[in-house]
C-alpha cells in the first residue's frame, strides 16, 4: 500500500463539476485537490457508454498517477456511465486501496427528506437520462417511488457560452420545467442531475411551482463526502491537507481559466495537460 499522502481528485468532462468543487472546498477547506475538466472531449452528455468510460477511466488513472487516493466523478454522465464498470473491473487491477465515488447514489440518498408524494423528477443530459441511472438507483433505495427523468440538451450550451443569464434561456428553461410537470403533476422533488444546472437554479425555481423541491447536488455531495471521510479514517489519512487547488484542463488553459471564474466567481490559473 502506498503510504504517501496526496490531493482529492475532482474529475469532469467540462467545467460543471466546479459547483461539485466549490461545496466540497466549502465543508472540507484543509484538503488539497486536483481538479480535472476534459474540456477538450466534451460533452459527455450525447456520447456513447463506451467512450464515456473510456474517456473517464483516462481521466481516473490520470489523478492517480498525479497521486490521488480518491476520485469524485463530478459528472452525472460519468457517474451513470462508466462509475460502476470501473469500480467493479478496473480498480481490483490498478490499485484496490484507491476509490473513485459518483454524485448519483449520495444525491439519491437524500430523497426521503425531501419527498412526500415519492414521485421524482430528474432534469439531466441526454446521456445521463438515456442511461436511467437514476431510475435504478431510486429503484434500489426507494422501491415504490415513480422516476420520471427528462433530458434538457440545451442548458449546458447555453450555460457554456455565457447565456445562462439571457432572456433565451428563460425560453428553454420554462420549456423543459413546463414538459417535466406535463408528464407526472405529482412531482414534488426534482434532482439538478447535471453539475452545470446550479448555474440556472434562479430560472428553474421560477418556472417550477413553489411546492416542488429542486436538489442541487453540490451541497449534498459535499456532506456525503465529509461523512465518508469521518468512516474511513485510512483514507482520510491517505489526504493531503494543505488547502491547495490545482486546476488542469485538456482544452486551452486560459479560456478554461475565464470560464471557470463564472461558475466559481474567483480567478484561477488552470495548466494544460493531455490524458
Amino acid at each position: 500500500m502506498n503510504n504517501k499522502q496526496g490531493p482529492i481528485g475532482i474529475f469532469d468532462s467540462g467545467y460543471g463539476g466546479l459547483t461539485i468543487l466549490d461545496e466540497i472546498r466549502k465543508s472540507l477547506p484543509q484538503h488539497d485537490y486536483i481538479y480535472l475538466g476534459d474540456n477538450a472531449r466534451a460533452p459527455y452528455g450525447t456520447r456513447s457508454f463506451d467512450i464515456v468510460y473510456r474517456f473517464t477511466l483516462e481521466a481516473v488513472r490520470y489523478l492517480f498517477d498525479r497521486g490521488c487516493p480518491l476520485v469524485i466523478l463530478a459528472c452525472n454522465t460519468a457517474s451513470a456511465k462508466a462509475l460502476r464498470t470501473i469500480q467493479q473491473h478496473d480498480l481490483p487491477a490498478i490499485d484496490p486501496t484507491r476509490r473513485v465515488l459518483g454524485v448519483i447514489r449520495p444525491t439519491v440518498e437524500q430523497l426521503g427528506r425531501h419527498t412526500k408524494t415519492g414521485h421524482i423528477g430528474v432534469f439531466g443530459t441526454p446521456g445521463t437520462i438515456q442511461s436511467e441511472s437514476y431510475d435504478m438507483e431510486i429503484a434500489k433505495l426507494y422501491p415504490g417511488f415513480k422516476t420520471v427523468g427528462h433530458a434538457c440538451p440545451m442548458w449546458v450550451p447555453l450555460i457554456e457560452n455565457g447565456e445562462a443569464s439571457s432572456l433565451g434561456a428563460d425560453y428553454f428553461v420554462k420549456q423543459e420545467a413546463d414538459r417535466i410537470i406535463d408528464k407526472d403533476d405529482n412531482i414534488d422533488t426534482i434532482i439538478l442531475g447535471c453539475t452545470h444546472y446550479p448555474l440556472l437554479y434562479t430560472k428553474i425555481r421560477k418556472y417550477i411551482p413553489e411546492h416542488i423541491s429542486l436538489l442541487k447536488q453540490g451541497e449534498i455531495v459535499a456532506s456525503s463526502l465529509a461523512d465518508y471521510l469521518k468512516r474511513h479514517t485510512a483514507m482520510e489519512a491517505r489526504l493531503s491537507h494543505n488547502a491547495h487547488t490545482t486546476y488542469l484542463t485538456t482544452e486551452n488553459a486560459s479560456k478554461f481559466s475565464t470560464m471557470a471564474s463564472l461558475f466559481l466567481n474567483h480567478d484561477i490559473e488552470a495548466t494544460t495537460v493531455e490524458l
